[in-house]
């Protein structure tokens, strides 16, 4: 069990930095003269971008508004508590009261 909660945390940490990606490629892109060829950038985006069209063909621009950026975030915090909150219960119910 203890095993299973370290994949789990270490999958949720693993969450947690491509949250941090995700939030950098958005602030990024409201910035519209960016180079995006500059190697770091061009590494962000082809990171994020694949994540990112899953919820841009859920829903569509809205005024030239993308908010689909904000359902992937939600939807990545989301899995994300629900790995943190599974390893947690793992390491609990492995705990001997003796």
């Amino acid at each position: 069990m203890e095993t299973t909660a370290q994949i789990l945390e270490i999958l949720s940490k693993t969450l947690e930095i491509y949250s941090f990606l995700l939030i950098v490629r958005i602030l990024l892109s409201w910035f519209p003269n960016l180079d995006w060829s500059n190697p770091i950038l061009s590494s962000v985006s082809s990171i994020t971008e694949p994540y990112l069209n899953i919820f841009r063909g859920l829903i569509p621009p809205i005024g030239g508004l993308d908010l689909s950026a904000i359902l992937a975030i939600f939807a990545l915090q989301f899995f994300q508590g629900v790995l943190s909150s599974s390893a947690i219960a793992l390491l609990n119910t492995g705990i001997s009261y003796g």
